[in-house]
């Protein structure tokens, strides 16, 4: 079983990453973690020994700079069973739009996605 979860230092990907996490840690699943735009380097050490302490067995995954892009490939790549991503909350003109990039991994994903609100 494999879960794919992008690297981003906001708050809606911590959320994402914590879900994943915890998703791993309860199904058995091997985590990918697919870096963020513009954070290609982004403390994966820390982040593979945080990982491995909680017992979960990962895979870092430098992205191409369109995550929506990178996490849907890394799923298909994968035979990935979840993706996971982290959502904001939106004022009321913004729930009328998901976001461009949430959008795309919801409707291209080959697995289901689990949409983790901030």
């Amino acid at each position: 079983m494999t879960i794919v979860v992008g690297n981003l230092a906001t708050p809606e990907g911590r959320a994402a990453l914590d879900a994943a996490v915890t998703e791993a840690e309860q199904r058995r699943a091997t985590l990918v973690v697919v870096a963020g735009p513009g954070e290609p380097g982004q403390d994966t050490a820390g982040l593979t020994e945080r990982l491995a302490a909680a017992g979960v067995a990962v895979r870092l995954d430098p992205g191409t700079g369109d995550l929506a892009d990178d996490l849907v490939r890394t799923a298909l790549e994968t035979g990935a069973d979840l993706v996971v991503i982290g959502l904001r909350r939106r004022g009321p003109v913004g729930k009328l739009i998901l976001g461009a990039g949430a959008q795309r991994i919801l409707i291209e994903a080959p697995c289901p996605v689990l949409a983790v609100k901030v």
